[in-house]
């Protein structure tokens, strides 16, 4: 009897160490940790992983999903915050996430060295997420496929319509994608809200597929799947780049544009590292990596060179894009329920 009452004494002993040393682990492991949310492409999101646990030891622990689903996820995660930092995605969500409090205010020493655009953006959120990079909307067709389909080369919005494009246009769904939202937000604007929800009626028509990322149709029309995919001029341009028979268009009638954003979790457990990652990638040598994966956002860093392969801002129609009301959170999730109402549950 004794001999067993020892035994699981020092068992016990045993398992309090255990569990001291493993807290103890887990409490150095935090010291040294960061858990990213990111919401570019996949590529984009490894090499910031990978420059930024070079340069400065830290583990990180990197998620990649579109940008309405990481805004989800936070807001599913306030009030046990998984992740530490939300770095790039459209700016609506990270705008609406500042709104609701799910992030935290931040000046980071690189403020000065940032585009006026990028600067705003921080100051409209109330200091609680910053323009990264910038991107115009618009769309591109397979030029192989126009062709073969006997439909003029589309060159506006209006275009996209032609009863020929039937089930050969492609789009993301603005619930899970940034890229989406935008487009919602962007035709609202440019056409009126009543004009604007009659155009997206018409287009459902010819959508074939809502994808879940933003970035998707320009893969697509890369692989003959569709005929036209909307998206982001950069990341069609990302198809041309790899050869792909694919043309860029900036509408006629203008588009809209993205302040791609960065924000730090509100409760984040790695809240230094979480500060420590902000900074870096607001520097000039962090903002090259997206060119570097084949990513051609126009950098916020002043210093950092434009890939010559982006989308030149300065020569597109770009509209006078209101992020302050078309990132809050009464209007996105209006918009967005009336177009889960009004468009993507209409017959086709």
């Amino acid at each position: 009897m004794k001999l067993r009452k020892n035994f699981v004494a020092a068992t016990m002993l045993a398992g309090a160490a255990t569990a001291l040393s493993f807290l103890s682990a887990g409490a150095a492991q935090a010291q040294g940790a960061l858990v990213m949310y990111c919401g570019v492409q996949e590529e984009w999101c490894r090499a910031m992983t990978t420059a930024f646990e070079r340069e400065t030891g830290i583990k990180i622990s990197m998620t990649r999903k579109s940008s309405g689903e990481i805004y989800a996820q936070v807001k599913a995660e306030a009030a046990n915050p998984r992740a530490d930092i939300w770095w790039g995605g459209t700016g609506d969500p990270h705008m609406q996430a500042a709104e609701e409090g799910l992030t935290v205010e931040y000046k980071s020493p690189k403020m000065g060295e940032l585009q006026d655009w990028a600067v705003r953006q921080w100051e409209q959120s109330k200091q609680r997420t910053i323009g990264i990079y910038s991107g115009a909307l618009g769309f591109g067709y397979n030029t192989e496929l126009i062709k073969s389909k006997g439909v003029a080369e589309p060159k506006c919005w209006a275009d996209i319509l032609n009863s020929k494009l039937k089930d050969e246009v492609q789009m993301a769904d603005p619930n899970s994608s940034g890229t989406a939202y935008t487009l919602l937000a962007t035709i609202v604007q440019l056409m009126g809200e009543e004009k604007g929800f009659d155009y997206l009626k018409s287009l459902h028509k010819n959508i074939n597929q809502y994808t879940k990322s933003g970035a998707a149709p320009a893969k697509a029309m890369a692989l003959g799947e569709t005929t036209v995919g909307i998206a982001f001029m950069h990341d069609i341009v990302t198809m041309v780049v790899d050869k792909a028979p694919i043309k860029v268009v900036a509408p006629c009638e203008g588009t809209g544009y993205e302040i791609g954003s960065m924000s730090i979790i509100k409760g984040a457990k790695n809240m230094d590292n979480a500060k420590k990652f902000y900074d870096w990638a607001l520097t000039p040598a962090a903002q090259k990596l997206g060119a570097e994966t084949k990513s051609y956002q126009v950098p916020s860093n002043k210093a950092t060179p434009v890939p010559p392969e982006a989308p030149k801002l300065a020569d597109i129609k770009l509209i006078n894009f209101d992020f302050a009301k078309y990132g809050s959170s009464d209007e996105r999730k209006r918009l967005l329920s009336k177009w889960d109402n009004e468009v993507k549950n209409l017959p086709k």
